[in-house]
């Protein structure tokens, strides 16, 4: 795998919501070290401590930004503790995130990859200083992001290599000899249901039907294809299978209030329109 060549562009990905001082701070801290930085926010408004929403969205996110970009990744339950801070090199990019099974997502798409855990003797030269028990985003991984984005450092500074990462959080989809079955990751702003099954198992099924909460939802193209009210599913501009109500909230029909699915009652299964099952 060759070198990764920096391309100044950082991209951030947290939890931390719009509320407060988090996301400007880690930002003064990579442009301390990084004036010329180009820093690009893909969302902050992931459910707090779901890092499955931050993986599933960068794993579709980041080809849309130049190789030599370098992805940081904040949802982090587990900050403070014993748990590893890990980079990983795919691509031409370069992601930082806590090892929690948030880049499960990515290094299961990539077609290679090298991941080095972070260690406290490689991060000497960085003079990172004491960072705070409960916000390394600011201390650790922005300060980190500006050297890699700078090319003052490749991945492999930071730490060993490693091939043993979290797993992540769900499982992927599954494909069956009578269709597929996934689940509900998160819920847009829109109130649509976005699950994890990819727009190349949705192909293999003639005739798609999405069943889900005792409902038989067809395929449809385009959001407008439906009268308003009633229930659609459409492959989404990621290319994966989502659930939309044309002209209302999806959460409410499926039967949660919340932006964090519970997996056992979001179970989605996609089959040929002449199959009888139904979850």
């Amino acid at each position: 795998m060759s070198a990764f060549q920096a391309s100044g562009v950082i991209t951030l990905t947290t939890d931390f919501g719009q509320e407060g001082p988090f996301v400007a701070t880690m930002k003064g801290r990579i442009l301390g070290r990084y004036a010329d930085a180009r820093i690009i926010d893909v969302t902050h408004e992931i459910v707090v401590h779901w890092p499955v929403e931050a993986g599933f969205w960068l794993a579709r996110a980041y080809q849309y930004f130049p190789p030599g970009t370098v992805h940081v990744a904040v949802v982090d339950p587990g900050v403070g503790t014993e748990r590893d801070i890990v980079a990983v090199l795919t691509d031409g990019h370069v992601f930082l995130a806590p090892d929690n099974g948030l880049l499960a997502p990515v290094l299961a798409r990539a077609r290679a990859a090298k991941s080095y855990r972070l260690t406290a003797r490689h991060l000497e030269r960085f003079a990172l200083g004491a960072p705070s028990a409960t916000f390394h985003g600011r201390d650790i991984f922005a300060p980190l992001a500006a050297e890699l984005a700078a090319g003052r450092c490749q991945p492999s500074d930071l730490g060993r290599e490693t091939n043993d990462l979290a797993i992540g959080w769900t499982d992927e989809a599954e494909e069956g000899p009578h269709g597929v079955r996934g689940v509900v990751i998160t819920i847009d702003h829109f109130g649509n249901l976005i699950t994890n099954i990819d727009e190349g198992q949705i192909a293999k099924i003639p005739r798609p039907v999405v069943r889900a909460g005792g409902r038989a939802i067809p395929m449809r193209r385009t959001y407008g294809e439906m009268k308003p009210g009633e229930y659609l599913a459409l492959i989404n501009s990621f290319g994966v299978l989502e659930i939309a109500p044309r002209r209302a909230e999806c959460r409410r029909g499926a039967g949660t209030g919340t932006r964090r699915p519970r997996q056992r009652h979001l179970r989605i299964v996609l089959q040929a329109a002449d199959r009888s099952l139904f979850i």
